[in-house]
């Protein structure tokens, strides 16, 4: 437990109260003020020295912050001030660097800093979209509105994601298994029964030969070998971390089939999404276009936004020029066209939104379901391997057939 120092405003009585109080942290002293009906202005170590920026350091999970933005939605809709409805949010997350952001946040609102301001020194966190929304929203006066939108947004994108890595989970541990037992066998069996066949002096069939061979290479090489395949694998993340290896596999989820269909209908479900919200909370479309091809995550589709942006800024429709491009699907353009024509964008983006994620949801159902077999006949054509490379020849030895 650490002392604090501490200046607050009694809510009941509106008076300025200064004191001790004893909490595991900022945040935590924090809380306790508040559960005591005490606005915190100023809290400090008691030694005098402000806590640093560490207290905020750590992953926020979308979750979190679809919480946060949902509660946040709710108590402005019900007349709570920015600042207030913070201090209520408080108490009610439970991951500890939004709870310290949100601290902070409230102080700089309780300051005179606008809450939008407030969120982007937490870029970590509210990222630029996030900031941009909630600035159009304080502006035309209905921040709840934008808030719920926000919410839906992050929540959609944080259901999409989850699918994607609950399809991946059961073929990455059957590859884990299949590579695990790999190595036992290539490591423990083989070696035994290449001695086992060296001593019958027997001509063997090729496949045992490749597979005993195999196992020789390794063992004698391994201290090679294994840096070596460690050395590939870095370089390649390596690669794909930086923009031209990012632009080539960007282009490949775009392009190879069968997961091409799955990331191009995924990104036209967040630009749409994204396009809408920015829209309808009342950014321009040159704006909201610049805003939204750095959150599609995709170079190309960015490259691609941009030059749908300077087409728009040079007096095309958007549908015409959405039409023009190589990777948006045509439906974005019609239905963009559909918008245009009614005065309805935000309604129409919205409405493809929900359809892509829609086929993604399919998407992801179908690609579970092609794995099962998939994995099963890959399984099954490693233990065709197994008992004809290495069993059959044992029985062959052992009944005098070689």
């Amino acid at each position: 437990m650490i002392d604090y120092r501490y200046k607050a405003k009694d809510t009941v009585t509106g008076r300025v109260i200064e004191g001790l109080i004893s909490a595991d942290s900022e945040m935590a002293a924090g809380k306790l003020l508040l559960k005591q009906k005490l606005y915190p202005v100023e809290i400090k170590p008691k030694s005098g020295s402000v806590l640093g920026a560490g207290a905020t350091s750590g992953h926020v999970p979308l979750k979190a912050r679809v919480i946060f933005t949902r509660q946040m939605a709710t108590l402005i809709k019900a007349g709570l001030p920015v600042g207030t409805a913070l201090n209520s949010t408080l108490g009610q997350v439970d991951n500890k660097k939004l709870q310290n952001i949100i601290f902070r946040i409230s102080k700089s609102v309780e300051g005179g800093t606008a809450f939008s301001q407030a969120l982007a020194q937490y870029p970590d966190c509210f990222n630029h979209i996030y900031v941009a929304m909630v600035q159009a929203g304080e502006a035309s006066g209905s921040l709840d509105t934008t808030m719920l939108r926000l919410a839906d947004q992050i929540e959609k994108e944080a259901e999409i994601l989850s699918k994607i890595r609950g399809a991946l989970v059961y073929p990455a541990l059957v590859m884990v298994v299949i590579i695990g037992v790999l190595i036992y066998m290539l490591s423990s069996v083989v070696p035994q029964i290449s001695a086992l066949y060296k001593s019958f002096n027997k001509t063997l069939p090729f496949l045992t030969q490749v597979i005993i061979s195999t196992t020789d290479i390794f063992g004698k090489y391994w201290l090679i070998i294994i840096p070596a395949i460690a050395a590939v694998i870095y370089g390649l993340y390596i690669y794909f971390k930086s923009h031209n290896g990012r632009k080539v596999m960007d282009r490949a989820k775009l392009v190879l089939p069968p997961m091409n269909q799955l990331f191009t209908k995924m990104y036209m479900s967040r630009f749409a999404r994204t396009l809408g919200g920015l829209t309808s909370s009342g950014i321009p479309i040159l704006e909201a276009l610049k805003l939204v091809g750095d959150s599609v995550n995709n170079l190309i589709l960015e490259a691609e936004t941009r030059v749908v942006a300077e087409q728009v800024k040079s007096g095309r429709a958007l549908s015409d020029a959405l039409g023009k491009t190589e990777y948006f699907l045509p439906l974005v353009g019609q239905m963009v066209k559909v918008g245009e024509d009614s005065g309805t964008m935000g309604e129409m983006l919205d409405k493809l939104a929900s359809f892509y994620e829609n086929e993604v949801d399919q998407l992801i159902k179908n690609i579970s379901t092609l794995i099962e077999p998939i994995i099963i006949i890959f399984l099954g054509f490693m233990v065709m391997v197994i008992i004809l490379g290495i069993l059959y020849p044992v029985y062959a030895l052992v009944g005098g057939g070689l």
